[in-house]
């Protein structure tokens, strides 16, 4: 009986957002509602698992993306970005160009929301193809790929990052397992698939592109775009090695697991970012305030779809499907690794949205991870890589890529979509492998 609310609960949602076109928070609620009440469980106690879902869920997430959103606002407007993008491709040179755009893609996607990557660093994609002659979608595949990537895999992006929180997973472990499941994915959903799309002609619409490039005398210098740009990973990831190095309950020790949590270290980069971004430049406080109010209004339905993601996997917890599960993926003949990412694929191909169903994915399956004692840094990157399989017309993110290179269909689906899942089953193949040496 539970395992059937269960499927039904997944079958409303599905229902409210791809039938009658309701927005994922309201469908969100009306199904954490709906499975409560299914579950026997009383109305009041129905509403206290919600309020207590959100609660739990946001209370942690809230700050850090919020911080994200900032630091990414401020990453783009202060010209960083395009820094990043000139100098890795003077540096790497036309002959290798595939691999500045890989790199670009890491460097500006870990901060940034993919949408706000997208949309900063395509322009790009078609003036270095004007200057150097060479496809668009030879360039641009690479550097999508590596956006996709960290939005999917690599905290401290918010995506990943809320997966991570909702597993309790170390994030600096994540981090780490998370880089080196990346480079096989990005590679080979980049610059090795990208030459089989010769055959595809771009026609991007005339006048899309209003992005003013500044001359490169107003642009911050590379290293500061840089430092700026990876400051919170490196504070994250200094934290991690500490707990390993230095002795526990030390002042160092202490200190740097302060500075290195996710919402201080982003604290501090989106400080360090104000000045090097912004009043460094001449710009002023005000100014730079005004920014920061337009990044936070961004990213006002994002949090509420997080909060309700978080009350459907309370209600599931307290309604005891979630111990139900657990003891079913306990006689289960294969990994719980397989199961979560199959989960979050299902939802991704069935939803569109990556966060979303990276998100339910994680409700749905905290009590599988703590009844076998898996990994669950291996858990989020897991489900993330499963929230990107197959985007199609249902992902706004497959209609940017069509709309903005002026593809049909068949050839969005023929690259993008294939491109996706590429990162996504390379990306499940190396959890399996880590999950064989951890």
């Amino acid at each position: 009986m539970l395992l059937t609310i269960l499927i039904g609960s997944v079958l409303l949602l599905l229902c409210l957002i791809l039938v009658f076109k309701i927005n994922a928070l309201f469908a969100l609620i009306i199904t954490s509602i709906t499975a409560g009440l299914l579950q026997g469980m009383a109305g009041t106690a129905v509403v206290k698992s919600i309020e207590e879902g959100i609660g739990s869920t946001l209370g942690q997430l809230s700050l850090i993306l919020a911080m994200g959103a900032v630091l990414g606002k401020l990453l783009a407007n202060g010209g960083a970005a395009q820094q990043i993008t000139t100098y890795m491709v003077r540096f790497f040179g036309v002959k290798n160009l595939q691999w500045a755009m890989v790199v670009t893609g890491l460097l500006v996607g870990i901060p940034l929301f993919y949408n706000v990557g997208f949309v900063v660093l395509v322009p790009f994609v078609f003036m270095i193809c004007a200057s150097t002659g060479l496809s668009v979608l030879y360039v641009a595949i690479p550097l999508l790929t590596a956006l996709s990537v960290t939005h999917g895999y690599l905290p401290p992006h918010p995506g990943a990052t809320a997966i991570a929180i909702l597993y309790k997973a170390d994030i600096g472990k994540t981090m780490m397992y998370g880089g080196l499941i990346c480079i096989p994915a990005i590679v080979i959903g980049g610059p090795l698939f990208s030459r089989t799309l010769k055959g595809i002609k771009p026609n991007p619409p005339k006048g899309l592109f209003n992005l003013e490039f500044r001359p490169e005398n107003e642009l911050p210098g590379f290293g500061v775009s840089l430092i700026t740009s990876l400051l919170p990973v490196f504070l994250i990831g200094l934290a991690t090695v500490s707990q390993a190095v230095l002795e526990k309950g030390s002042f160092a020790g202490s200190f740097i697991a302060f500075i290195g949590h996710p919402v201080i270290a982003l604290l501090i980069s989106t400080f360090f970012a104000i000045y090097t971004m912004g009043i460094r430049q001449g710009q002023k406080m005000k100014d730079l305030m005004e920014q920061a109010e337009e990044a936070l209004k961004s990213i006002t339905m994002l949090l509420f779809i997080i909060g309700a993601a978080g009350a459907f996997k309370q209600v599931l917890v307290d309604g005891g499907i979630g111990d139900y599960i657990s003891k079913m993926a306990l006689a289960l003949p294969f990994s719980p690794l397989l199961l979560v990412w199959f989960i979050a694929a299902a939802i991704r191909v069935a939803l569109g949205s990556a966060t979303v169903a990276g998100l339910t994915t994680a409700g749905i399956a905290i009590p599988i991870m703590q009844s076998t004692h898996v990994s669950p840094e291996l858990m989020v990157l897991a489900t993330g890589a499963g929230s990107l399989m197959f985007s199609h017309l249902n992902d706004p993110g497959f209609w940017m890529f069509k709309e903005y290179f002026g593809l049909s269909i068949r050839d969005t689906i023929r690259s993008w979509s294939l491109m996706e899942t590429i990162v996504s089953v390379v990306g499940l193949i190396g959890v399996l492998i880590l999950n064989i040496f951890i």
